[in-house]
């Protein structure tokens, strides 16, 4: 019986089950037989193959098992996932119930006895497991870095938008150097430029070695083979970098660079979040209203910074689960245990989390334009924020004590545009650096930040 969105233990398949939609061909329970399914077959088609090792049988397929092999290989049919599970009810071990499934298919095609015990040859379930679960990521890196890219290209739209738009910064809280808009978007581009690149390196890797990774039983079975050099070819087939040094388990420290990675990027986007609902709680930034939409349920007038919150707070969910898989994966006991296995089934649930957050941010973003007179107000009442350019024009000049003088002036003194004329008339400098300083004003004070904001 289907799921109930309704009756989920987790969000990800319930309230967010949509938004999570693009992860459940690659995370799922059902992906991850999916690709065991394929591990096993392409294995056999390696095995028997024109290039096979020189075991002591030499198998070679029948035409309708071969078929079949290639068909399992590139994809399975529906309802395997189902199937397997039923096998497992009986076994209580999920990867030999693919590997049964599997020979119950072949037979079913002709497969022979022998052809049959070629059926996960050599390998222990870890083999197949950290293969499978490889490609999933892989597949779901792909599927991630469109939203991610989708996202990015929203912010630089912004950035470009906005380029010339100044606005007083907040350092520490309290009124800054003036920046424009459009830059502070900017900033948050180039930081998602390095993150999503540093994810996007991450390779991935892959084991084929058996139980303890040393080849014992394939040594013991075909003494004569290259196991390594097989072992390498079929991992690389797989479009995976070949890992030919571990225990039982590949030791997952790529797993624990890609959610680290992947967890720099949700970092970078709480401070987006929290940023642009500050921004709103300011009034630079107004959220567009959306006809039928509530933002309280007794003061009709708000328009809450919804999907910024929500997006920061999926963003929490996600980031410490990333960071439990980065320090725990890598850890195992000896030669196997099996804690990594529990662990490893909630990587759909960690990027979900960030998947959801990367949607609700995203659909945030549509619906904020900035409050041009709000920033104004906001700059025309702090011209005390020039004190940075008189005091460093007065350094440049010579003129001792310059920064003195600033502070003397504008700490936690009302300045405004008289008293800040009138004062720069008081300086020792040339009459021209005397105009120049009296003709600026808090709203061209922006530096390059115009030029800055087209460059991410």
């Amino acid at each position: 019986m289907a799921l109930d969105p309704l009756d989920a233990l987790s969000p990800i398949d319930g309230r967010y089950a949509r938004a999570t939609a693009p992860l459940r061909p690659h995370l799922s329970e059902a992906a991850l037989i999916r690709e065991r399914v394929r591990i096993e077959a392409q294995w056999l088609l390696q095995l028997a193959g024109p290039d096979a090792p020189a075991l002591p049988r030499a198998a070679r397929l029948a035409p309708a098992v071969e078929t079949l092999a290639r068909t399992l290989a590139a994809g399975v049919p529906e309802g395997t996932a189902a199937e397997v599970k039923a096998i497992e009810v009986r076994t209580n071990h999920d990867v030999k119930a693919v590997e049964y499934w599997v020979r119950d298919r072949l037979r079913a095609a002709g497969a022979d006895d022998a052809t049959l015990e070629l059926v996960h040859f050599g390998c222990t379930s870890e083999d197949v497991n950290n293969l499978s679960y490889a490609r999933m990521l892989q597949g779901a890196r792909t599927a991630m870095l469109e939203s991610l890219d989708a996202l990015v290209a929203r912010l630089r739209e912004l950035a470009r938008a906005h380029a010339t738009l100044p606005m007083l910064s907040r350092t520490h809280g309290q009124t800054a150097s003036p920046t424009t808009l459009g830059k502070e978007f900017a900033n948050v581009v180039a930081r998602l430029g390095r993150a999503r690149g540093r994810w996007q390196r991450v390779a991935i890797l892959g084991k084929w070695n058996g139980a303890v990774g040393n080849f014992n039983a394939h040594l013991a079975a075909a003494p004569g083979v290259d196991w390594q050099s097989q072992s390498r070819r079929f991992v690389e087939s797989l479009g995976l970098e070949w890992n030919p040094h571990t225990t039982q388990i590949e030791p997952h420290d790529w797993i624990a660079e890609y959610c680290d990675a992947l967890a720099g990027i949700d970092v970078v986007l709480v401070d987006l979040a929290r940023d642009v609902w500050g921004y709103v709680s300011l009034g630079y930034l107004r959220q567009r209203p959306v006809a039928g939409e509530v933002g309280s349920s007794t003061m009709p007038h708000k328009i809450n910074p919804i999907d910024f919150e929500n997006g920061e707070g999926n963003l929490g969910v996600a980031i410490a689960l990333l960071r439990h898989f980065a320090d725990k994966l890598p850890v195992s006991r000896w030669q196997r245990d099996l804690t990594d296995s529990t662990v490893l089934r909630n990587l759909g649930v960690a990027l979900g989390h960030s998947l959801v957050a990367w949607t609700s941010i995203q659909r945030g973003l549509g619906k904020i334009e900035p409050d041009p007179a709000r920033l104004a107000a906001d700059l025309e009442g702090a011209w005390e924020v020039l004190g940075e350019a008189v005091q460093t024009v007065l350094r440049a000049a010579g003129v001792p004590n310059g920064y003195e003088r600033l502070k003397d002036f504008t700490r936690g003194q009302a300045v405004d545009a008289a008293r800040y004329r009138d004062f720069v008339a008081t300086l020792p400098l040339a009459e021209e650096e005397r105009r120049r300083l009296a003709a600026l004003t808090p709203a061209d004070y922006v530096g390059l930040a115009a030029s800055l904001a087209a460059s991410p």
